[in-house]
């Protein structure tokens, strides 16, 4: 295969005047720009493809910082990532801190120059500290799950889901709705909650902290464990909950194991409702707020792309609506099933 030294030999020029002229740059008289050109075409040059974007400052990859990758809602919103940097021969490099205090290190890490093109940063609390980071590293970052108003975002409408949950359980004519959270609270968990609180309040419901709990198993409170651990201390309550909305939908399975270990119907006893839908909710008959997971890795991702290719793309803050999906566990008539949440 032809070089840039074999172009400059053949074009009597220097291999920076060969590299100048290939990758565009200004300064090269056009009668030597016509000669380097001509050389290249006789040679047959192909660049090689990692040494072009090295010299562009390209690598070719985005990196993701997840809080976790073995959880469902994590895994779908990946598979609309991988969808689509599969197609654009992207590589994907991601980071799970073992702890929310190492979210710091990794986001660092992944600015490092040369390291990757983009970032999707999942679920993370954007403070101001780390949002002029990403502003002063002028590296394209999409957030998912979260928003800050100088970073592009993605994001469900988490208040509007935690308020339509705990209307539907208010509606159906339940009185001690208790709340299951995470703790330390993502970006989505306290916007579910303030859609819970506001809820109760605009039903005349008061808001007894006794019938919030909040799970804190690490490394992620949005386990199925942190759910049943949540439920049993619920359900010690005197009087308990007559219905619990979770913050998702594997904490709510959680909440389900320990209702039926204690021998609490559900819904006969307590109902119950998640947020997520993942798939294992279809199978147990669980009531839930759907999120288009996978569309949501997929426009999170293609914001990127946009933002990598043009730097000057506007700031844009993405919001979609969750789906009410009612099953058996809210203790109201099931609804028939419309198209995946995928489409």
């Amino acid at each position: 295969m032809a070089t840039i030294y074999d172009i400059a030999e053949r074009a009597d020029v220097s291999t920076a005047t060969v590299s100048r002229v290939l990758n565009g740059m200004p300064g090269v008289k056009e009668a030597t720009r016509d000669s380097v050109l001509e050389a290249a075409k006789a040679l047959n040059y192909q660049p090689h493809a990692s040494a072009r974007n090295l010299a562009r400052q390209h690598t070719n990859s985005i990196a993701v910082i997840a809080p976790v990758v073995a959880n469902h809602f994590y895994m779908d919103v990946m598979r609309g990532v991988q969808t689509v940097v599969s197609d654009q021969e992207y590589d994907l490099l991601i980071h799970v801190p073992p702890r929310p205090e190492d979210i710091e290190t990794r986001l660092d890490r992944a600015l490092q120059p040369g390291r990757s093109d983009g970032l999707l940063l999942l679920s993370t609390p954007m403070n101001e500290e780390w949002a002029q980071r990403l502003l002063k590293a002028d590296h394209p970052t999409v957030l998912v799950d979260a928003y800050h108003p100088d970073v592009p975002s993605i994001a469900i409408d988490n208040e509007r889901g935690g308020y339509e949950a705990t209307k539907h359980l208010i509606d159906v004519g339940y009185q001690r709705i208790g709340h299951i959270t995470a703790f330390p609270e993502p970006p989505p968990a306290v916007e579910r909650r303030k859609g819970y609180e506001r809820a109760l309040e605009e039903a005349g419901h008061s808001l007894d902290q006794e019938y919030v709990e909040a799970a804190d198993e690490l490394p992620f409170a949005f386990a199925e464990k942190g759910g049943y651990r949540s439920m049993r201390r619920l359900l010690q309550k005197d009087p308990p909950p007559d219905a619990v909305f979770a913050a998702s939908d594997m904490q709510a399975l959680g909440a389900l194991r320990a209702a039926r270990e204690e021998g609490v119907a559900v819904p006969g006893d307590v109902a119950l409702i998640g947020f997520d839908d993942i798939e294992l909710s279809r199978c147990v008959g669980l009531s839930t707020l759907r999120q288009p997971t996978q569309v949501i890795g997929k426009r999170a991702v293609e914001a990127l792309l946009r933002h990598i290719e043009d730097g000057q793309q506007p700031v844009a803050a993405t919001v979609l609506a969750p789906q009410l999906v009612v099953r058996e566990t809210c203790g109201a008539e099931p609804e028939p099933e419309t198209e995946s949440k995928n489409v």
